[in-house]
């Protein structure tokens, strides 16, 4: 369950001027009167928006994900003293974690004020006030996606090949549609085949519409998704690109142009550009994450496959030098797989 998706308020009550006036109603006879004791008939509670045990369930398969890196920096903990040689051993698992350097040394000084003012003397302490310190650094990349500003909400969504980008759109498809939103997807990569098929795949298994065309533009297919969402009324409208390397400057351009095309279409559009990373690739995120984020400013950013290899502290490196919010992360494949980003609950599992 997400809680990203923000409801329509309901309609207002009628006005004294327009509300027709009350019934009268007689009173009743003093002999009808009869005091009654109310049954005991315990409250119901509201029903929690994320269902605990269903989070609880995500975040171990997080730690199992993590657990190489975890265990990695854990092992800095288990001498009897807080001295330098803690702090370089840390330095080290830390840039192997793909924290990356500016990171580390701002983690380390936050670190050493937080051992000073603390007064601890147990290595095992330190690591809850790493997690402290890590979970301050990544607050900012802690934010909620929010649909319904804007009808449709235009949702532009880049990626480099195999970075999970048409999967991803294909889950998000499934959990905005369960939240009540009415969701039409483009397959702007009109260039693979598969990621057609693929899509296409993913809006026939959520009931929902799909813009598509062999061959085409991809800037004319976004176009036209737009336009249809907006005549369809639509609640967003989901554009799938295809996938780019940061290098390759044409094909670049040509995302450029697929977001002029979609302000043509709408003048506030896209609301969000969301850029798909794989969680594997280390410091290369970053770089991705600069280069995509110059050439059409990003607005948020999905990271997957937090699993297996995953070292996961790059997402530090993106905090500290280009923090664009992370809105969702994922560990696998399944739908479930996929939740909103949330800072201390990551620093917890990376350093289970």
């Amino acid at each position: 369950m997400f809680s990203f998706f923000r409801k329509k308020p309901p309609a207002p009550p009628p006005s004294p001027e327009t509300s027709p006036p009350p019934a009268a109603v007689s009173s009743p006879a003093p002999e009808a009167i009869v005091a009654i004791p109310p049954p005991d008939v315990p409250s119901i509670p509201e029903p929690a928006p994320v269902s605990p045990p269903a989070r609880q369930g995500w975040l171990d398969r997080l730690k199992a994900g993590l657990r190489k890196t975890g265990s990695s920096i854990a092992t800095v903990f288990t001498g009897t003293r807080i001295d330098e040689a803690l702090y370089e051993e840390l330095e080290a698992a830390l840039l192997m974690a793909d924290t990356g350097v500016k990171a580390t040394e701002h983690l380390l000084t936050d670190l050493r004020r937080r051992v000073k003012e603390a007064k601890t003397t147990d290595p095992a302490a330190v690591k809850g006030l790493l997690a402290d310190a890590m979970a301050d650094l990544l607050t900012p990349l802690q934010k909620p996606l929010v649909i319904g500003e804007h009808q449709p909400t235009v949702i532009m969504v880049a990626g480099v090949n195999g970075a999970g980008k048409t999967t991803s759109i294909g889950k998000l498809t499934r959990h905005l549609a369960s939240e009540g939103a009415s969701v039409l997807l483009a397959a702007a990569d009109t260039f693979r085949a598969a990621a057609r098929e693929q899509l296409a795949v993913w809006a026939d298994r959520n009931t929902v519409e799909i813009i598509t065309q062999q061959g085409g533009d991809p800037a004319a297919v976004s176009f036209d998704a737009v336009t249809a969402g907006k005549a369809r009324g639509k609640d967003v409208v989901l554009v799938d690109t295809a996938g780019r390397l940061p290098t390759q400057l044409h094909l670049m351009e040509e995302l450029r142009k697929i977001k002029r095309v979609v302000q043509k279409a709408d003048g506030t559009a896209p609301h969000e550009v969301l850029l798909v990373i794989d969680g594997n690739t280390g410091q290369n995120a970053l770089t991705q994450v600069k280069a995509f984020d110059d050439a059409l400013q990003l607005t948020g950013l999905v990271i997957t496959k937090l699993d297996g290899t995953a070292k996961g502290g790059v997402l530090c490196a993106i905090a500290m030098e280009r923090p664009v919010p992370v809105y969702f992360i994922g560990v696998g494949e399944k739908l479930e797989d996929l939740e909103t980003f949330n800072a201390r609950e990551f620093s917890q599992a990376l350093l289970s």
